[in-house]
């Protein structure tokens, strides 16, 4: 894909008349020298993997290293009981965001979307919505684009790995495309599907990548469950006509200066932050 700017595929609709996801497909027919049946059957391969992460997750299983597994079971249980604070659909999400997370880290086959640290974020919000809206395939499809769109500019801007700038660019940027999806699939228009991923992606400036023992577990699959529900509020919010007061593409800017900035301990070096913790030393120590 070429989009080097939100700003510059928001401009492009208007000039084509054309909705976001439509001219992110053409960009990636032009940019693989692909059809438009391939494009989408290429999509919709990942919708389905996406949805097969989900649907093949096993709640009795824990990765090699023993630190995570069975918690998306729990919160699937626990939202059941119709007693959640945050809601049927909202633990419904959170469930999802720790089986795809889980199954990650128990060598299941996963989209990484944008990295498989932060494979969680978008199937989470997707699947439930999917499940629950019955709104068909082809929208789900079409969102994806959307997903793809901006995580593809935030690629272009900043970056997308732990490694080069922390957890911000990993959950952070699965949190702006996944952000960005649900505006769209709730019927926003270009301006609040890009000012809902800026929001996202605002939110979670800054956040330290930090894996215990360097394994992409803790605390990372529990932060797939925030980057989903930031997903959400910043959809909402958009959806509300509440905007963001920076420019989209100066917060992808911020993050990457941000990211720069971070120190090497904090950036899936496991040597700072909740990998540095006496507890995570004792776990690594003991592998």
């Amino acid at each position: 894909m070429a989009f080097t700017s939100l700003e510059e595929m928001v401009s492009l609709c208007k000039e084509q008349g054309k909705p976001l996801w439509e001219i992110i497909l053409e960009d990636d027919m032009h940019d693989r020298d692909a059809s438009k049946e391939d494009s989408w059957k290429k999509m919709c391969r990942m919708w389905e993997a996406m949805l097969a992460s989900v649907e093949n997750y096993e709640g009795n299983i824990m990765s090699r290293s023993g630190l995570v597994g069975g918690m998306g079971a729990k919160m699937e249980s626990y939202g059941a009981e119709g007693n959640s604070l945050c809601g049927d659909f909202v633990t419904k999400v959170m469930a999802t965001a720790l089986k795809t997370g889980e199954s990650n880290a128990c060598m299941k086959r996963i989209v990484a979307a944008p990295t498989a640290g932060a494979c969680g974020v978008l199937p989470a919000v997707l699947v439930p919505f999917y499940q629950e809206s019955k709104c068909g395939e082809a929208k789900i499809i079409e969102a994806l684009y959307v997903a793809a769109g901006i995580g593809q500019v935030i690629a272009y801007r900043a970056f997308i790995a732990g490694a080069t700038g922390g957890c911000q660019a990993e959950i952070g940027s699965a949190s702006a495309m996944a952000a960005g999806a649900m505006t769209y699939l709730k019927g926003g228009d270009e301006q609040q599907i890009v000012q809902a991923a800026a929001m996202a992606l605002k939110n979670l400036l800054g956040l330290v990548c930090d894996p215990v023992a360097g394994l992409v577990e803790v605390p990372c699959v529990k932060r797939n469950v925030v980057g989903a529900v930031n997903a959400l509020s910043s959809a909402d919010m958009a959806l509300a006509g509440i905007f963001s007061k920076i420019p989209p593409d100066q917060v992808i800017d911020a993050m990457r200066e941000v990211g720069e900035k971070m120190h090497d301990s904090l950036k899936e070096t496991a040597l700072g932050g909740i990998a540095n913790t006496p507890e995570a030393k004792k776990f690594t120590q003991g592998m």
